[in-house]
């Protein structure tokens, strides 16, 4: 029972604050005083300017970061599954998995030094080889990809570790009946780890869809600068201008909305899919 008051009190009580997406929602009337105007706060996101704009970033941001969060991870459990010498693989699986216990807040000071396009140390690098020094953080074009980069770089190693613990559950009598058929490693890896960890590889996928408008809204307020407005917008930082900066209550509440529903759209499709293919349920 007390864990089900704590969740209807911070869970469910709170959504009654979306009736303001519905109204001209004034602080000192509050909820029950202020007008009721239906869809108008829809209306008026949708004509915005640069609403249109700060979707797609959201969805450009979140799909390369699905992509690559799935993708390198299991190529990253694939070669620490390879490696034999016991303290060598848990010092490197505890490096990696070190910077997903950072803060965004420490990880883009971090990152801010080592990016600058004067002092940092990836363009002293370039520098020395004879390249032109880059904006990392203050390019529009190459933001969006900094973005997916940093964020692989936090999360790779933590997300790894479901599909090394696909790979544990892999019979190894399996690698012992191929090695004396002849089969080298990579055709076991083909045949064999791939095969092995196929349903996991597939509900990661289908399940990652739901995520798929959350760009990172830490990440991205912690490095973004307005100069990357038109390419590192995304939906999360502009409803906390709207709401938080601009104290257009109603407005943010409205985009809100719109981000959930979307979100639960996408929820709902990937685990259908997910159903369907590996049988996976929730009820």
């Amino acid at each position: 029972m007390p864990s089900v008051i704590v969740v209807l009190l911070f869970s469910y009580y709170p959504l009654i604050g979306n009736i303001m997406a519905f109204q001209k929602f004034v602080p000192a009337k509050g909820i029950i005083g202020s007008r009721f105007v239906g869809m108008k706060n829809f209306e008026y996101i949708f004509s915005l300017p640069n609403t249109w704009q700060i979707i797609y970033n959201t969805f450009f941001i979140s799909f390369m970061k699905i992509v690559v969060l799935i993708t390198v991870p299991i190529i990253f459990a694939l070669l620490l599954n390879e490696v034999r010498h016991h303290f060598a693989k848990r010092s490197i699986q505890t490096a990696v998995y070190l910077p997903h216990f950072m803060s965004w807040v420490i990880m883009a000071s971090i990152l801010i030094d080592i990016l600058s396009p004067s002092e940092g140390i990836v363009n002293r690098f370039l520098m020395a080889l004879g390249f032109q020094p880059i904006f990392f953080l203050g390019d529009e074009k190459i933001f969006p990809y900094v973005m997916v980069f940093t964020d692989l770089l936090k999360e790779f190693g933590f997300e790894s570790i479901v599909f090394l613990a696909a790979l544990m559950a892999i019979d190894p009598t399996l690698y012992e009946a191929s090695s004396i058929d002849g089969a080298n490693r990579w055709q076991q890896t083909l045949f064999i780890t791939l095969p092995g960890i196929s349903t996991t590889i597939i509900l990661i996928s289908t399940l990652s869809m739901g995520y798929v408008l959350n760009a990172g809204f830490d990440q991205i307020y912690n490095l973004y600068s307005p100069v990357v407005a038109s390419t590192g917008e995304i939906l999360d930082t502009y409803i906390y201008k709207l709401g938080i900066k601009d104290a257009q209550y109603s407005v943010a509440t409205a985009m809100g909305i719109f981000r959930s529903l979307v979100s639960l759209v996408f929820i709902a499709v990937s685990y259908k899919i997910a159903n369907k293919l590996v049988g996976y349920e929730i009820f």
